[in-house]
Parts: C-alpha cells; structure tokens; sequence
C-alpha cells in the first residue's frame, strides 16, 4: 500500500497604504489592488472631494430643492453630461482649490453636480472613508480600524495578511486555522527547500506527518500501521513489535482465549457447507516460534512476514499459554509459554496465528489458514500459489463482511435489549457490537486484501472473488478441484 505525499501551498497578499488630507495619497496597491484609476475614477475622486467640501459649508442644502420633479432630474442629468463631455476631467490628485467650494444652484445646467456616489466607501463599514489614514486592498479601501481578520475579529495592521475562500486572516491566525500540523510530533509541519508544505499521510487512516519520521525511528502500530504519537506511548510486545491503545483493546494474547474466535469460524464454515470434522489444533505463538515452525515446514507460500501458518508437519511448538500483562513503560510481561508436540493423524498438524493482534485480525488470519487446512484435508491438489492464496483471501475477506455485517446488528440488538425486560440474559459478546475504531478497523484490513499489490495474494483474490461473484463459492471450489483453476 503506498504512503500518499500532499504539498501544500499558501497565498500572502500585502496592504496598500494611504491617507486622504484633501488629496488621496496611496502606496503601490498589491497585486490585489489595480495598478491605477482610470479617468472615471479621477472624475469620481474629484467629485468626492467637492461635494464633501460642499456638506461642510453651512449653508448646504440650500442649492437644491427637495420638490423638484422628474422632469427637471432628466434635465440635470443631460446637463451635467454636457459639462462632463466639455470639460476635461479633474485629475486624481487635483488641488483643492481648483475644485469649486460653493454650492451650485442645482438647476443652473452648465454648472455640474456631484452625486453621492462619487464618495470612497469603506468596504468593511460602508461609511465613507473622509479624512485621514486609508488601507487599499482586495480591490477596496478601508479604514484602518475596519479591515479585520475573519478569524480572530481584529484589525490587520501587518504589511502583509493572508487569505482563504475570500477573507482575509492575519498570518498567524492562517497558520493556526490552515497550516498543516504533524499527527506525530503534533508541531506544523516545515516547508521544504521549494518554501513549500510538504508531508505524508497514510492511504486509508490519513494519519499525517513530517517526512522526517520515516527516517527517525518512530515506530509504526504492528496491525493497524499508524505512527505512535509523541503524547502517546504504544504498547511494546516482547519480540519488539508495538501495538496501539486502540488495537490493543481488542488483543488476542493467549491460546486459550483464541478458542472462542476458534469456534467461531468454525461455525462460518460450516454455514458455507465446508465444515471441517478434524480436529485441528490451533495454538497462539509468539514471533520466533512461528518463524520456527515456518523453517521445519517443508512446503507452502508465505507473506515476506507471516502471521499464520497451517502446518502439515509434525515437530514441537511453544505456544503462550497465559495471557501476558503490561508492565512499566507499557512493555508486555509476565508471559507464560510451555511446549506443544504436534501429532500428524491427518493432512493438517496444527495452525498457529501470532498473538497479540486486534480479534478482528487475527480472525481474517485464521479464516484464511482455515481455508489452506480445508483444501489440504479435502483433497485439493496441484493448486498453483496464486489460486490457492487467492481463494484464502476470499475466505478471509468474506469472513470480515459477515463480521462488520453482525455488528452493525449487534448494535441495534443491544439497543433493543436494554429495553427488555431485566429477567433477559445478556447478549452482549465479542462477536457482538463493534466499536466505531473495531468497525474502521475492519474497513482497513479489508482493504488491504483488496489493494494487495503481489501476485499470489493481490491477484490472486482479485480472480477469486471475481469468480465466486459470478459463479457462487460451491461452484468455483468444484472447478478448483476439478482444473486447478478459478473458472473464467
């Protein structure tokens, strides 16, 4: 399964600053704010500044009558046009006194009037901006006092400030809201040579972190492939491998315990018409000890590191037979082994399973050594690898369905049963209810049956289920049997 690598890249905009003292002053506007006005925006400014110095005269008001009609609008707006198509228009930075101070007679049609709209507008407050300090930015001006930081409410006065869907953040607050922090080390994650955001982030969990724990020793839960925190601290097995607080709830440690699971599948199979009457051992083994049954077994395909083996030879295997505690540093101890002598009466000698795997785990891995004990027990011969990997894994990916599948009802009939009557006997079990980590948890390892990327075992499922969704499992075991082959 291939780790996914994200680069994240972030927007910096600057604030063009100005003031206005009669004339509008500004600094190079950003690349968010046009370069210049045009001559429709000089005549705006002009007229701006004229009708403001107009209002502060005290007899503003005066020039225009409130009662006038249409008619004489339309005639005041031909006029003015008139004026505008005669006159050259103000320039931006005009002087004061060359814009007129008195109020015009408002029907007196070879003199102009400026309309309202002429005024700069705060864009934040709508207010217009009048005298004094002025921000321009995001193709609008404001005053200082309005241009805010949409996350924490308060004014920008930084030089520079960023923006998201629109809005502007100051670029502290846009880090704390948008930079990428490490779900390792929980620090933001560095920006690489390029300036850019760079991590990595697991393809299902989406767990993600600074490229440099790859390389730095953190270690990685053995079933569920998440890194351990630096707030967190995993479980450390015997043989070295970690487990997580989450996979751990859920943990098979000892051979006894198993049984139960054990059973289960038992019943799975026998629901599919493929029950198994030998009594085949099944024992919970620590690494080595699997690694030792897997060099004295002369046959069979194996995962660069095995999980669970089906062995047809007879040899002694130490299996755990007390479920281990957690000591300080939370390193497992107390672990009790003893020895069992396998006893060949049949094809199958025993399967061992390694321990300390969520339930959910091991049981997809002993769906699958189930499969290899039934083939071998029911004469299924010459299988190539790919086949008979293959039609395990559909064993086990089926089994995982039926498991997520009881515990979506589990949930439901749990429900129901605390509404029952308390004479009920309780229904709550391992098999039952799933938690929502059990349920992803299984989402998880089905998916990595179905990306599998090896011959044998990827594509080996791929042409297995492939032909059990077309032809029914009885039917692709009865080619299997007779060609060697999935049918096709």
């Amino acid at each position: 399964m291939g780790w996914l690598n994200k680069i994240f890249k972030g927007s910096v905009n600057r604030v063009s600053r100005g003031h206005y003292d009669g004339h509008w002053h500004e600094g190079n506007p950003s690349e968010h704010t046009r370069d210049a006005y045009n001559e429709s925006d000089s005549e705006d400014i002009a007229r701006a500044i004229a009708l403001s110095l107009a209002e502060q005269d005290p007899n503003k008001g005066k020039a225009i009558d409130p009662d006038y009609s249409l008619e004489e609008d339309e005639q005041l707006a031909r006029a003015l046009q008139e004026s505008l198509n005669t006159e050259s228009p103000p320039r931006q930075n005009a002087p004061v006194e060359n814009v007129p101070s008195e109020s015009i007679p408002a029907r007196e049609p070879h003199q102009p009037v400026f309309p309202s709209s002429g005024f700069r507008t705060c864009a934040g407050c709508r207010k217009p901006i009048g005298h004094g300090r002025f921000l321009s930015c995001m193709d609008e001006v404001w005053h200082p006092q309005c241009f805010k930081c949409y996350a924490c409410n308060k004014p920008i006065s930084e030089y520079e400030f960023a923006m998201h869907e629109d809005q502007p953040y100051h670029k502290s607050c846009y880090k704390d809201f948008f930079h990428p922090k490490c779900d390792v080390c929980k620090n933001f994650i560095p920006t690489n040579k390029n300036g850019l955001i760079e991590y990595r982030a697991h393809p299902f969990w989406m767990q993600k972190y600074c490229p440099s724990h790859e390389d730095d020793g953190t270690p990685r839960c053995c079933s569920c492939e998440r890194m351990e925190p630096t707030d967190i601290k995993y479980i450390t097995l015997d043989d070295g491998r970690k487990l997580c607080l989450e996979c751990l709830t859920s943990a098979t440690m000892d051979s006894p315990e198993c049984q139960h699971l054990y059973m289960d599948i038992q019943e799975f199979f026998e629901g599919l018409n493929m029950k198994v009457e030998q009594q085949v051992p099944l024992l919970l083994v620590e690494r080595q000890a699997l690694n030792e049954a897997l060099e004295a077994e002369k046959s069979g395909h194996h995962l660069p590191e095995t999980r669970g083996l089906c062995l047809s030879e007879e040899q002694i295997v130490k299996t755990i037979l007390r479920r281990p505690t957690i000591g300080p540093g939370n390193r497992i101890m107390d672990m009790i082994t003893g020895p069992y002598k396998l006893v060949r009466r049949c094809e199958v000698t025993a399967i061992l399973i390694l321990y300390g795997l969520p339930r959910l785990q091991t049981g997809s891995i002993l769906a699958h050594e189930m499969m290899h004990a039934y083939l071998r027990l029911k004469g299924y011969r010459s299988l190539s690898p790919q086949v008979e990997e293959g039609i395990c894994q559909v064993l086990s990916h089926m089994w995982l369905e039926s498991e997520i599948i009881a515990g979506a009802s589990g949930n439901t009939a749990s429900t129901s049963a605390s509404s029952s009557s308390s004479s009920a006997a309780p229904t709550t079990s391992k098999k039952g209810a799933k938690t929502e980590f059990e349920k992803k948890l299984g989402a998880f390892i089905k998916n990595q049956i179905e990306t599998d990327s090896s011959v044998e075992y990827g594509d080996g499922f791929r042409a297995g289920i492939q032909a059990v969704e077309q032809y029914g499992l009885r039917s692709t075991l009865d080619h299997m049997k007779l060609t060697g082959s999935f049918p096709y």
